[in-house]
């Protein structure tokens, strides 16, 4: 299941399931502004608090992390002119936490937790709203495994109880199944 969506006071968020991590469209999210996705997302990334929080979040996360390379993106990003992208950031860091994808069905996706970082920077009601929809989500993939879970025992119990009824001396003959083998 790599693929969700979750609805948050309206508005369809995509999930992707992505080396065993969710990651949140953060294009879905900002579609709340009437400031197109791109320009959110790069002021965003222009913040001094978001910048230091990927830093951390990276470091933690990302043995391939350009360390070196984020203090220069953060001098960078702090110039008026520059224009900061999840692009640039991902190229120039070795960066995971961000993915951007292209084309139609595209768009900057977050690890969940820079996505509530993305959240909490744009609007933390709506934050709210995301980790209560996406705690639902959660739930209702706990209980579909759980579920998945006792039937796949039950099926394993099923076959395990007919083979030891298999291996019992003086059973009919059409009832035998290890005698046709």
């Amino acid at each position: 299941m790599g693929k969700k969506k979750i609805e948050v006071q309206g508005l369809e968020i995509r999930i992707e399931l992505i080396n065993k991590d969710d990651y949140v469209c953060l294009t879905d999210i900002a579609k709340q502004s009437d400031t197109r996705a791109a320009v959110l997302i790069g002021s965003w990334m222009k913040n001094n608090n978001t910048l230091l929080f990927l830093e951390q979040w990276e470091k933690l996360h990302n043995p391939s992390f350009k360390v070196h390379q984020m203090v220069n993106f953060r001098m960078q990003a702090q110039e008026n002119r520059y224009v900061a992208t999840a692009q640039k950031y991902i190229k120039e860091t070795n960066a995971i936490g961000i993915i951007s994808k292209s084309g139609r069905y595209g768009g900057t996706y977050a690890h969940k937790d820079i996505a509530l970082n993305f959240c909490y920077w744009l609007s933390p009601q709506f934050q709210v709203f995301l980790i209560k929809a996406f705690q639902e989500l959660v739930k209702q993939d706990f209980e579909r495994k759980n579920l998945e879970w006792h039937v796949s025992k039950l099926t394993d119990n099923v076959e395990e109880m007919r083979n030891l009824l298999d291996t019992i001396p003086g059973q009919k003959p059409e009832r035998d199944r290890l005698k046709g083998k």
